[in-house]
C-alpha cells in the first residue's frame, strides 16, 4: 500500500515537473514573443510578424551573407554592406521599428533624442544580457551595471589620463615607423608594388596595444591575439542561430574549442598580471602601460579601504579587462584606419590637405603629442 501510494506520489510529481518545464518552453518560444510583439505595436513600432524559435535570424543570416559575397560598392552609405536586414527593416518599416533575435525582440532605436534619454536612465533601461558564451570573448566594463560599473571606471580611469596617454605617443610614433619601415622597404625592392594594407594594420593596432597596455612587443602578444581573434569568429557563429539554455554545456565542436580558447587566454594573461602584481609588491620601478596603471590604481584602491579583498578588482576582473584591452582596442582600430584609408582614396584632395598640414606642423621631425592638436584638418577625419 505505501509503495503504491509513494508510486503514486512519485507519477504525480513527475507530471507537475513535466507540465510545468512544457509551460516554460511554450511560453519562452511562442507565448510571451507574441505578448511582446502586441506591446511594441500598440507603442507604435513595426516589425515582421514573430516566426517560431527563429524570428529574423535566417533572413538576417543569409542577406549577411549575400551582402559579403559581392565587392563593397565604393560609396559611404554602408549600412546596407554591414547591417542589410536592420537597414532593410528601417526602410520598410520606418525608425520605430523592431527586429526578432531569436524569440527575443530588439528594438531601433534612430532618435538622438531618445537616445539621449536611454543613456541618462541607466536603471530603467539595462544592459540585455547576453549569450553566456559571447561573454567568454570578454566581460569587462561594457558589460557591468552598477555598482560594479562605478568601481570598475573609478580604477581604470587613471589609465586614460591625458598625461598618461601623452606618455604613449613615443610608442604610437614606434609603431607606425615600423611599419612604414616595411612598407619603403617592399617599394624600393619592387619598384612600385599593389599592397593589401590590411594585415600590416592589424599587426599595427596588435602591436600598439601590446606595447601601450601591456609594455611588451607584438611577438610577445600574438599568441594572446590571435586565440582573440578565434574567438571572436566562433563567437559570430553562435550569434547568428537561436540560443537555447543550457546549450553551451553540450560538449559541442563550437563549444568545446571556446572553452579550450578561454583557457588558454586566462592562463596567458594570468601569468602576465601574476608577473606585474609581483614587481608592483617588490616596490620595482612602475610602468605607465595600462596594465602598470590599471594594477597601482587597483592596489590603492583595495589599501584606502583596509586592504579589504572585497573591495576593488581581483584576479579574474583585471583579467576581463585585459581581454576587453586586447580584443576591443585591436578590431576597431585597425577596421577605423583602413576605411579611413579607402575613403581618403576616393578624395584625393583631401590627402593632399592632410598631407600639406602635417608637413607644416612637424616637417621631417618626429611627431609629438602637443603638436597633434594644431592638425584641424587630421582631427576632422575622427
Amino acid at each position: 500500500m505505501e509503495i503504491s501510494l509513494l508510486r503514486i506520489a512519485v507519477s504525480i510529481v513527475s507530471i507537475v515537473v513535466l507540465i510545468t518545464w512544457a509551460w516554460r518552453v511554450v511560453n519562452w518560444m511562442w507565448l510571451r514573443p507574441k505578448k511582446l510583439e502586441r506591446c511594441l505595436r500598440q507603442q507604435g513600432l513595426n516589425g515582421n510578424s514573430y516566426r517560431l524559435l527563429f524570428g529574423d535570424l535566417k533572413e538576417s543570416s543569409k542577406m549577411i551573407s549575400q551582402a559579403k559575397s559581392k565587392p563593397i560598392n565604393f560609396t559611404l552609405d554602408i549600412a546596407p554592406r554591414v547591417f542589410p536586414f536592420v537597414h532593410q527593416v528601417v526602410s520598410n518599416y520606418g525608425k520605430n521599428s523592431f527586429i526578432w533575435m531569436g524569440p527575443t525582440p530588439r528594438v531601433n532605436i534612430l532618435n538622438p533624442e531618445q537616445l539621449k534619454e536611454i543613456f541618462s536612465k541607466i536603471y530603467d533601461f539595462r544592459k540585455p544580457n547576453a549569450n553566456p558564451l559571447i561573454k567568454l570573448i570578454a566581460t569587462g566594463l561594457p558589460n557591468y551595471e552598477g555598482e560594479k560599473w562605478a568601481t570598475h571606471r573609478k580604477i581604470i580611469n587613471p589609465a586614460f589620463h591625458l598625461e598618461k596617454l601623452k606618455n604613449m605617443s613615443a610608442a604610437f610614433y614606434q609603431c607606425c615607423n615600423d611599419m612604414m619601415g616595411k612598407w619603403e622597404s617592399l617599394v624600393s625592392e619592387e619598384g612600385s608594388i599593389d599592397l593589401d594594407i590590411w594585415p600590416y594594420l592589424q599587426t599595427l593596432t596588435s602591436d600598439v596595444i601590446s606595447r601601450t597596455a601591456f609594455g611588451s612587443s607584438y611577438d610577445e602578444g600574438r599568441r594572446i591575439f590571435e586565440l582573440q581573434k578565434e574567438q571572436a569568429e566562433l563567437a559570430m557563429k553562435t550569434v547568428q542561430s537561436v540560443y537555447i539554455p543550457g546549450w553551451r554545456f553540450l560538449p559541442t565542436k563550437i563549444n568545446k574549442r571556446m572553452k579550450e580558447i578561454d583557457k588558454e587566454l586566462q592562463d596567458s594573461l594570468k601569468g602576465i598580471i601574476n608577473k606585474r602584481e609581483k614587481a608592483i609588491k617588490a616596490g620595482e620601478a612602475r610602468t605607465d602601460d595600462l596594465l602598470g596603471i590599471l594594477l597601482e590604481s587597483n592596489f590603492k584602491e583595495i589599501q584606502e579601504h583596509g586592504n579589504d579583498k572585497n573591495v576593488g578588482m581581483n584576479l579574474q576582473d583585471v583579467i576581463e579587462e585585459c581581454k576587453i584591452f586586447y580584443f576591443a582596442g585591436q578590431e576597431t582600430t585597425s577596421v577605423l584606419l583602413v576605411w579611413t584609408m579607402v575613403i581618403l582614396s576616393r578624395y584625393p584632395s583631401w590627402q593632399a590637405r592632410a598631407r600639406e598640414e602635417v608637413l607644416h606642423v612637424f616637417g621631417k621631425n618626429k611627431p609629438e603629442f602637443d603638436g597633434l592638436n594644431h592638425l584641424k584638418v587630421v582631427s576632422s577625419f575622427d
